[in-house]
């Protein structure tokens, strides 16, 4: 029996608005410096349509700042090329026309075309793959579970520096983070993923654990731990083959630290 293909999805992402972002943020500066407008689409307002690019640059080059509709089939990458990484609206399209794509080795997931069809707009999360949903409501909850962490070093500040010495040091001698979450998330096509979502968990412990009046170094070690929790949500579907992979997403989750955010990971 065959086996069964799975259809191939395209998405674009857009600012809030709708607006589709540059191809090129670089020369989206210079001509903006210039004086030049930008010109884009609203993809919100032509959903169910066909549309054309309003100003194409040549196949398939980057030769303005938006020259050709960039759409992608691995969701966790979507993030990549946005200004502002976060947040943005979903659309899910369709290529009419000519396409291309770059070629080689971190490109196969792009395509560009000239003219496009406006199937929906889908939920934001997918951008951060299909664990998007566990991701964003963690973030959600890294506030509370930062002024949770600051209370708890506040109350035990030599404990709390113990745990966190020899957890950190675990993390290191490990490689968990820069190794295991990064490679794991470059074979799953999640980098984007993992990149916006340690920017927004460190932001958000740390804006937390500041206005929780934490010393800055406890804010250090409070930004580290949320990293850290993001990646393990995040590839916790990635990570999981055998005893010792499955002791590494613990430590992402803050196994050993003995606070509330191990009961909530």
């Amino acid at each position: 029996m065959a086996r069964s293909t799975r259809p191939v999805v395209h998405y674009i992402a857009t600012r809030p608005d709708g607006t589709v972002p540059p191809t090129c943020e670089h020369l989206a500066r210079y001509y903006s410096a210039q004086g030049e407008t930008i010109p884009t689409v609203n993809l919100a307002k032509h959903t169910g349509e066909t549309i054309d690019h309003p100003c194409p640059g040549q196949k398939w080059y980057t030769d303005k700042p938006f020259s050709y509709f960039h759409m992608y089939t691995r969701p966790g990458e979507i993030l990549e090329r946005i200004e502002e990484g976060w947040p943005v609206r979903l659309f899910v399209v369709e290529p009419r026309g000519e396409t291309g794509n770059w070629g080689g080795h971190y490109y196969p997931y792009w395509l560009m075309s000239h003219q496009l069809h406006v199937v929906e707009e889908t939920d934001a999360w997918r951008a951060f793959g299909h664990r998007g949903q566990q991701v964003l409501h963690l973030i959600d909850q890294l506030p509370d579970l930062a002024r949770q962490w600051a209370e708890a070093w506040a109350a035990d500040p030599d404990g709390s520096r113990q745990r966190f010495d020899i957890w950190s040091e675990r993390v290191s001698d490990t490689r968990a983070l820069d190794w295991w979450a990064h490679y794991r998330a470059q074979y799953s096509r999640r980098t984007a993923a993992l990149n916006t979502a340690d920017t927004l968990a460190r932001t958000a412990a740390e804006k937390a654990a500041t206005d929780a009046n934490a010393d800055p170094d406890t804010v250090t070690a409070i930004r580290m731990r949320a990293a850290c929790l993001v990646a393990g949500e995040l590839l916790h579907d990635r990570i999981r083959s055998g005893d010792h992979e499955k002791s590494i997403r613990a430590l992402l989750l803050g196994a050993g630290l003995d606070t509330s955010a191990s009961a909530a990971a």
